[in-house]
């Protein structure tokens, strides 16, 4: 990956890290507030037959991190090709 100029190449990682710090927002709170912190709440909804936050806390976590994981791939190749370090 090669930048011409310094400049641009700054405003591509500003925008990179910008993104990485929403996901693991995301991450964060999933895997902490739906998994831990609201799981008296989210227990009082159903789904697929299990509470809600049993259910997060076991499995819906894993599918929010394999979506964030597609989402960051989507978005990183955008950034790439908009800056034009794409492969």
């Amino acid at each position: 990956m090669s930048f011409e100029d310094k400049g641009k190449a700054k405003e591509y990682w500003d925008e990179n890290i910008k993104l990485v710090l929403t996901l693991l927002s995301v991450w964060a709170f999933v895997s902490f507030g739906c998994g831990i912190l609201f799981v008296p709440f989210l227990n009082e909804i159903t789904f697929m037959g299990f509470k809600l936050g049993f259910w997060f806390a076991q499995q819906g976590a894993m599918y929010v991190f394999l979506i964030l994981i597609a989402v960051y791939v989507k978005k990183a190749n955008t950034l790439d090709k908009k800056y034009g370090v794409d492969e």
